[in-house]
């Protein structure tokens, strides 16, 4: 059972119970920067990508919770008696023997000890470098002299999958610096760049043919070449099964531990490559990984909290944003999905909570997306860098992310100077009547470059046609993408979406007025009025809000519905729109609790019941069985939003109490826990399953949006800790029986340790503030902030 170690906070060791067993999920790590990662189970099983993780993996991505089969191995042969195994547990899984796995961020570290020999394999990615370093360290444990041949080998894939590439694969023994070189020239937007394997230059003999290195009838469990003490043939070239595999010998005294490391990168060109080849030779390893280290410490680290519930703390604290940087804006990859598109409306909601840790962050990616924006207003649905190669659709909220994530951004930073950056639009033919999408890659508009708040107005001005209700029209697809049919014949209308755009609209009209866009303003605030009338005119259905209506003009998430009764985000966002009425929000809020959190499974189901024999065609959300994923079971993202908005509404306890339910460490407490949940409990899941027999099943981990709202959820909704202008702004909502909890946050040079105190047990509420033993004279609870270099003690006295 994985347990969080109190010394490191976030490092997660796995060491399986022989009783319990692995799960049947790898439990895994994302190690990436924006240019290289690579995805690395518990058996040290995964592949690696460089820029696009699913356009051009370097090795093979594999979907397999079964096999978990390895597309990259290391091997450990004793020349003197012929043995043969791994410091991993994969591919050869020795009987008796203990492998322990350590993921970290930025970094995992293998341990293993098997015949005499202590091996420790610890893999990182360089803050910059398009590189996966694999650093093996080898102890001499035995009372005998050693003579060890230690082997790396690569699949090569060097595009999307191997069964097109393998044929066009080119290797060749670079004659500078001895790497293995290997390129895939006919690939037409990642031919140009060279990939490589090199053991620090010391390798002895190596290979690019697959059928001689496993052999004609073997596997990576017993590969032929290492069943003899020949060297590697050196066979390179065209038209191999190819591979990557280099052979270095090793002696070790009784005692003696000697340190490999093991280059896998890409270049730009076989020059970029020689040169990273001749760069990482001359690293400090030890150096390299300690930057590592604390790049992610300074990026985590900047807020840390310690409250009564230590484990909200090790997910905020650590791998809640770690999963979001990492996974979802960097990698765009897991086990489950290589994905390596950009999502438009997905990384925009991620960037918010990477705001926490690097402002330039979130700014560099609004005007990213912004540049992926349609001369008439739609956006790309998701686009694969670095050629923009994407899909455009008819789903309807993807574009207000853009206004609502810029709105954030400038009102917690102050830098409204962003809405004037000038973005290009792009062109591409438009969809034809009844055409849902279409896949191509777009050109730059020849239309002049316009400001960023140009760009938000248009995704608003194209978002004010309604339909009969006078709600917004749905498209293709509001936020779930699977009623992709509730509105596809283009009179459907969405309830959520209007609970959304009064929200953007809210906060857009001062933001045009201010940039005197006088009649935008007047436009926006008269259709938010509209919006509001009709929402409560004809989004309520009694006892909650209903979630749309079909072409036809009938309601989803009505009580009339056979199926999909009630959902939870029209609920949740009629509290965080702030234009849902009071009373019935409450009510709506209260059916939540009633129909959808289930409290004895751990569960906070998206709708209920799931679609299974309903007449009505929602879309391809009916594809998936009943209780499994966005077809009513638990969909973390949203069961994210009811947190936040039972934070807005002042209940602390309710919302701390559904954050803990949620908790992925919670689901893995006991082995009766983990045999249920089975997949990570360091790492939120997208989904839990809702339906029998797999009740509380975890699935699709890692690369899911949930993290960076779970993060908000915590540190934002419960904590109360926002930026405001630059400023910190309090306003927490917790447990009432919480005495308090403390907060440390750095601002650039400076840091300030806040102590929040609770002395008559409340939920909400501000009273005092006190500044380096200084009461402050501030009505809204703000604490300006500077950047002088000292450290700065605050008091926050709840009240």
């Amino acid at each position: 059972v994985p347990r969080p170690d109190a010394r490191r906070n976030g490092v997660v060791d796995h060491a399986p119970s022989p009783q319990l067993g692995l799960p049947p999920a790898p439990w895994i790590n994302v190690v990436a920067n924006p240019h290289f990662g690579f995805q690395v189970s518990e058996t040290g099983s995964g592949y690696s990508w460089a820029l696009n993780s699913r356009e051009n993996q370097i090795t093979p991505w594999s979907n397999d919770p079964v096999l978990d089969t390895p597309g990259e191995a290391f091997y450990l042969s004793d020349l003197v008696s012929g043995q043969v195994w791994c410091p991993t547990a994969s591919p050869i899984r020795l009987e008796n023997a203990t492998y322990t796995a350590r993921h970290g961020a930025g970094y995992s570290v293998f341990e293993n000890g098997s015949n005499g020999i202590q091996s420790v394999l610890t893999q990182f990615v360089p803050v910059k470098e398009p590189l996966k370093i694999s650093r093996l360290v080898l102890g001499n444990r035995s009372s005998q002299a050693r003579k060890i041949a230690v082997t790396g080998y690569v699949e090569w894939v060097l595009g999307f999958t191997r069964t097109h590439t393998a044929p066009y694969i080119v290797t060749e023994k670079d004659p500078v610096t001895g790497a293995l070189f290997a390129s895939n020239p006919l690939d037409p937007e990642f031919g140009h760049r060279v990939s490589f394997i090199d053991f620090r230059g010391a390798q002895t003999s190596l290979t690019a043919d697959r059928s001689e290195f496993i052999g004609r009838n073997g596997d990576l469990e017993r590969p032929s070449a290492l069943l003899h003490k020949a060297p590697l043939s050196g066979n390179t070239g065209a038209g191999l099964d190819p591979c990557g595999v280099l052979r270095v010998e090793v002696e070790l005294a009784p005692g003696e531990k000697k340190e490999l490391a093991f280059f896998l990168g890409q270049g730009e060109s076989a020059e970029a490559a020689r040169e990273l080849v001749q760069a990482a030779r001359k690293a400090d390893l030890e150096t390299e990984l300690k930057g590592v280290i604390q790049n992610w410490e300074g990026l985590l680290e900047k807020v840390q909290v310690r409250t009564p519930d230590r484990s909200l703390d090790l997910m905020l604290n650590h791998w809640l944003l770690y999963q979001t940087i990492a996974c979802r804006l960097w990698a765009r990859a897991a086990f489950y999905q290589a994905g390596g598109a950009l999502g438009f409306r997905d990384q925009l909601q991620d960037s918010m909570a990477a705001l926490t840790a690097d402002p330039g962050m979130t700014r560099a990616h609004i005007l990213k997306a912004a540049g992926r924006q349609f001369w008439e207003g739609d956006v790309q649905h998701w686009w694969h860098p670095p050629k923009g190669r994407g899909v455009r659709t008819r789903i309807s909220d993807d574009l207000l992310w853009l206004p609502y994530v810029a709105h954030h951004y400038c009102r917690a930073t102050g830098d409204w100077a962003i809405l004037e950056e000038p973005v290009p639009f792009i062109e591409g033919p438009p969809l034809t009547p009844g055409q849902e999408d279409s896949y191509f890659e777009p050109t730059v508009s020849r239309e002049p470059p316009l400001s960023l708040f140009e760009h938000c107005a248009r995704a608003i001005d194209i978002s004010l046609q309604t339909g009969v209700h006078g709600l917004p029209l749905m498209g293709s697809g509001d936020w779930n993408d699977g009623m992709n049919r509730v509105g596809h014949g283009g009179k459907g209308e969405s309830v959520w979406l209007a609970w959304f755009l009064h929200r953007i609209l809210t906060d857009m009209v001062p933001v045009a007025a201010r940039l005197g866009e006088a009649e935008r303003a007047e436009l926006w605030t008269e259709h938010s009025h509209k919006l509001k009338a009709a929402l409560e005119a004809g989004g309520w259905d009694g006892a909650w809000y209903r979630r749309a209506f079909f072409d036809d003009g009938s309601p989803l998430g009505s009580a009339e519905n056979q199926e999909c009764q009630i959902d939870s985000i029209v609920q949740s966002w009629a509290v965080l729109s702030g234009a849902g009425d009071a009373d019935r929000s409450f009510q709506a809020m209260r059916s939540v609790e009633e129909r959808l959190i289930h409290k004895e499974d751990q569960l906070a189901l998206l709708f209920t019941p799931p679609f299974n024999r309903t007449p009505k065609d929602p879309g391809y959300i009916k594809g998936y069985l009943p209780g499994v994923r966005e077809n009513g079971g638990q969909y973390t993202h949203a069961a994210a939003w009811l947190v936040c908005a039972y934070a807005k509404m002042g209940l602390g306890d309710k919302a701390a109490g559904l954050f803990s339910m949620l908790n992925p460490i919670h689901h893995t407490l006991t082995r009766t826990h983990v045999g249920t949940y089975k997949v990570e409990p360091y790492v939120l899941a997208a989904d839990v399953y809702g339906i029998d027999p797999h009740v509380g099943r975890g699935g699709w981990t890692w690369y899911t949006g949930s993290a960076g709202w779970m993060f908000r959820a915590g540190l934002e909704f419960i904590l109360g800790i926002n930026q405001v202008e630059g400023n910190l702004h309090f306003d927490p909502c917790i447990p009432k029986d919480w005495p308090g909890f403390k907060v440390s946050y750095r601002h650039g040079s400076s840091l300030y340790d806040i102590r929040f105190e609770n002395p008559n047990h409340l939920s909400k509420g501000v009273l005092r503030i006190d500044l380096d033993g200084v009461a402050l004279k501030t009505a809204d609870a703000t604490l300006e902030l500077k950047d002088d270099g000292k450290k700065h003690s605050v008091r926050v006295v709840m009240g």
